[in-house]
């Protein structure tokens, strides 16, 4: 379980200090997918990115399991079961995919384990386990492969910012499927999403709108949903989304 606990963190502009996440508290169940949603600007990305440590909070505290973590570097995160999937995915040039997997996994997986990580993910696995990760792969193709390797992982908390960012519709589409299979595959660990999109609110368990960096609501969906359905600054209808900066 992921606890919040009067989670803050503001930078230094020209103009001094900027809040960017306010006094945040909120709780991640074990076993559920929760999605954080909310206007552009209002602190969506950066929560992800204290939660895993690429961010250090200004006051508050990161709880996971019970353990405070707020001051762990990302890769003791990691090593404690923390996933972070990237808007855009990182491509490198020279390692297969077959070797990602295995890197993410901890262990040396055989050919057929790699596989079936990705025809988990929809992907075809003889046709990508030996190409490599770089620009000669789609934005929805990166996107399914880093989920193969999370899922690879086997994490207790896996954090997807805007996974959606980038895709084209079908891709989007695939990804749908294979969050709704991953959740339905949840046991001890829990997935917490940063997304705008519709579609993946109606998948999750519980809803946080986020707004000024505050929480401003915050429930299970079918409380939250019907206050944020056609607010088009919170939430949007499935279509190709180009990634923007979200503080």
């Amino acid at each position: 379980m992921l606890e919040l606990r009067n989670l803050s963190f503001d930078v230094n502009d020209e103009g001094g200090n900027k809040e960017i996440i306010r006094d945040v508290s909120l709780i991640v169940p074990d076993g559920m997918l929760v999605a954080v949603t909310g206007p552009n600007g209002g602190g969506k990305s950066t929560l992800a990115r204290l939660i895993a440590g690429i961010e250090k909070p200004n006051s508050g505290q990161i709880l996971l399991n019970g353990e405070d973590i707020t001051n762990l570097s990302i890769t003791e995160r990691a090593r404690r079961g923390i996933s972070y999937a990237f808007q855009q995915p990182v491509r490198f040039k020279g390692l297969q995919v077959l070797d990602l997997i295995r890197l993410a996994s901890g262990k040396h997986l055989s050919m057929s384990d790699a596989c079936d990580y990705l025809s988990a993910v929809g992907l075809c696995a003889r046709d990508y386990i030996d190409r490599e990760v770089n620009a000669s792969l789609s934005g929805g193709e990166l996107k399914r492969i880093e989920i193969a390797t999370v899922l690879a992982r086997g994490t207790a908390l896996s954090v997807f910012d805007e996974p959606e960012a980038g895709i084209d519709l079908w891709s989007f589409q695939r990804l749908i499927q294979v969050f709704e299979h991953m959740r339905e595959k949840i046991q001890g660990g829990s997935i917490l999403m940063i997304s705008h999109q519709e579609r993946i609110l109606k998948i999750a368990d519980q809803v946080v709108v986020l707004k000024d960096g505050r929480v401003a609501a915050q429930g299970d969906r079918e409380s939250v949903l019907p206050s944020l359905i056609g607010t088009a600054s919170a939430v949007q209808p499935c279509r190709r989304i180009d990634p923007e900066e979200d503080a």
